[in-house]
């Protein structure tokens, strides 16, 4: 279930011999230009069809009326409902830790001053199908009402009956979201980039999604904005050593396979036992699984245990891959953690499987795919706010500089751009 790859004899590149997840620019990319298209020209009328034809559901309308979500936190189990509330809480806290502050610069005459200002309006796309992801809601939308947004605006694909799961809608209740839209795919990003007669144009479109969704959000980047991480299937790399039951390492495998396919679930160990018993444990695991068809086509397509020659081959081996989500299951983590180059979150220590991060821990559990690691981080409030720097400079700055500027246009060709100087020291004299 798990297939092997033996690097211990190997002391060359390790991305000689390993597979590497197809890059985003494989994806779904022609058929995702259709449906943006289609929603671009269409607006309403192509939602409602594009949501018949791959969610099998006829809507009049994609709108959730807000008295719904009110009504749905009411209607779940009362302990689901403590337990969005402490995640939405403990997510605010660690995200209000995240914000920036303003700076001034200032020296000879010139002062600058750095602001930061949050968007308008933001989009968080909150995927469906297989299961309900009331807390992808949190950890897009809290983070969204942190970093001050006005309003945030949710889409989720509607489930065969045409509603929203009442557990998604009290996420959105909870975090307080303005609009809910029960439309998914690559035609719920048009809708919230382009805008239809329903959705207002968003400023900012978040959230993790299937393959159609990340390449829809790369295909409209530049009409909004969009995290530069490609947020797609589900992946995680366990480094482990033996020293934790070999059962925990087998079960954060197959928690990030239970997403389904196109994701990836790697071992990497250099302790043949560990090797054996983690594999033997994920096919009993896998045998008593309520979801074991979708873990077993994750696994039979991107399952692996790398073998390795020691603690260092492996973290390169985890840095190649450059892992969504990376465990640390060794007796001294803290070791390996400073070797740790390319991953959107680590989890440390026996005790601390991902599934902390994906729901309660508090940083946003929305993070990097498909390789995208390597340049691209977790969920900010970065990702819903703008840097904007203010110049102020008096005439004794002015004139210390003004010399450096006419030289420069200078070069360039550019001479307005000098005379704008010129013009102004002609002034002073």
């Amino acid at each position: 279930m798990l297939t092997r790859i033996d690097l211990r004899d190997f002391d060359g590149d390790v991305a000689q011999r390993l597979p590497r997840p197809a890059p985003p620019s494989e994806g779904p990319v022609e058929a995702v230009r259709e449906i943006l298209q289609s929603v671009k020209e269409f607006g309403d009328s192509a939602v409602r069809e594009l949501t018949e034809r791959f969610d099998g559901v006829k809507l009049e309308t994609a709108a959730v009326q807000h008295s719904e979500t009110v009504a749905a936190l009411e209607r779940i189990d009362p302990l689901v409902r403590t337990a969005l509330r402490s995640a939405a809480q403990r997510i605010e806290v660690y995200h209000r830790a995240q914000m920036p502050t303003d700076v001034d610069v200032s020296g000879a005459g010139v002062v600058i001053s750095g602001m930061h200002r949050p968007v308008r309006r933001a989009g968080c796309y909150v995927p469906g199908g297989r299961a309900a992801y009331p807390s992808t809601v949190l950890m897009t939308a809290v983070v969204a009402r942190v970093a001050g947004v006005a309003e945030v605006v949710v889409c989720v694909p509607p489930g065969s009956d045409g509603s929203v799961p009442d557990v998604t809608l009290a996420a959105a209740a909870v975090a307080g979201v303005d609009e809910v839209f029960a439309v998914g795919g690559a035609q719920a990003i048009g809708a919230l980039a382009y805008g239809t007669e329903t959705i207002r144009p968003v400023d900012v479109i978040v959230g993790p999604g299937n393959a159609f969704v990340a390449v829809a959000k790369q295909q409209v980047a530049g009409v909004v904005g969009v995290p530069s991480s490609f947020a797609g299937p589900s992946e995680v790399v366990v480094v482990a050593d033996g020293s934790a039951p070999s059962e925990f390492a087998a079960i954060d495998l197959i928690v990030q396979a239970e997403h389904g396919p196109d994701g990836l679930a790697w071992l990497v160990t250099w302790d043949e036992d560990c090797a054996d018993d983690v594999t033997a444990d994920v096919e009993r695991l896998v045998r008593q699984a309520p979801r074991r068809h979708d873990i077993e086509s994750t696994l039979a397509t991107s399952g692996y245990c790398v073998l390795c020659s020691g603690p260092a081959q492996a973290m390169a081996v985890s840095n190649h891959i450059a892992p969504e989500h990376l465990e640390i299951q060794t007796d001294d983590h803290e070791s390996l953690l400073g070797e740790v180059r390319d991953a959107g979150a680590v989890f440390c220590g026996a005790w601390t499987p991902a599934s902390l991060g994906d729901y309660v821990a508090g940083p946003s559990h929305v993070l990097p795919t498909s390789g995208t690691a390597r340049f691209a981080s977790s969920l900010t409030v970065r990702d819903f706010m703008k840097d904007i720097h203010v110049v102020t400079a008096d005439e004794q700055g002015f004139a210390m500089l003004g010399d450096y500027v006419q030289a420069l246009a200078g070069a360039e060709g550019l001479d307005a751009h000098a005379a704008s100087i010129r013009i102004r020291q002609q002034a002073r004299s």
